[in-house]
């Protein structure tokens, strides 16, 4: 064997070595920042191959307790990483708030009137509205919390139709099967949505803040990618993509 030879085998097994998988589970909300996230990521660290899977934050924490193979968790609130925390799915230490989500009220009906969340539940021309599942996303969650505060929860109550994580809720919306909804200003931000339609943004002050948590999950704890990954989220890249689609960044 030629040294020239030899010496590409052991290039090809050290490139080999170093590689590594990176399995990240995500909440709905973080579909478009994620992809942002992710070709960033992969930039600076061009061996690593990065998978996603994004649904109800509630959903990937069952997934997750039932052995699915992600590393990173990253969900709408601090409530079901801290779960994974106490359960001993997650690593505690590695546990942060990388961002602060935005609710809205999106439509893409030119008739309905957006003035206010109140008048535009109660507008007799709506007859469906969207929220996520309010015991699986933190988004549907708020929005819930934004109709009892406001003391329309009642006239808003028949009209709700229910999307499985905020993706969905969108779709409802976006496709006319709702005339409005509320979702994430990141959603709306996207590049597919960003022209479509028009909303109106959700005092905070309506409800909990939708602080976004970061963790390590149990495997993830031994990922070098894993660890990677959420160090990468503290950078001023990161935040930037972040805070283009909406967020706030501690």
């Amino acid at each position: 064997m030629s040294r020239r030879l030899l010496f590409a085998l052991l290039l090809l097994a050290t490139f080999r070595a170093r590689a590594e998988n990176l399995s990240i589970a995500a909440a709905a909300n973080f579909t478009g920042p994620l992809e942002a996230l992710t070709a960033e990521f992969k930039k600076r660290n061009p061996s690593t191959k990065v998978t996603v899977a994004t649904g109800a934050s509630g959903s990937l924490i069952a997934q997750i307790k039932n052995g699915a193979p992600y590393d990173v968790f990253l969900s709408a609130d601090l409530e079901y990483p801290q779960a994974l925390v106490g359960s001993g799915e997650a690593e505690a230490s590695s546990l942060f708030t990388f961002a602060f989500g935005r609710l809205v009220l999106w439509t893409t009906r030119p008739s309905v009137q957006l003035a206010s969340v109140a008048e535009a539940v109660r507008d007799p021309m709506v007859q469906k509205i969207a929220i996520a599942n309010p015991d699986t996303a933190p988004y549907g969650r708020a929005a819930r919390q934004v109709l009892g505060d406001l003391g329309v929860w009642a006239d808003a109550f028949p009209k709700l139709v229910l999307g499985e994580n905020i993706t969905q809720t969108a779709q409802f919306v976006e496709t006319g099967n709702a005339d409005l909804g509320f979702v994430s200003l990141s959603v709306v931000l996207a590049p597919k949505l960003r022209e479509k339609g028009r909303w109106l943004d959700v005092p905070a002050r309506l409800h909990a803040p939708l602080a976004h948590g970061a963790v390590l999950t149990r495997r993830g704890a031994k990922s070098t990618a894993g660890k990677q990954f959420l160090e990468f989220l503290r950078t001023p890249a990161a935040k930037l993509i972040l805070e283009s689609f909406g967020y706030a960044v501690p």
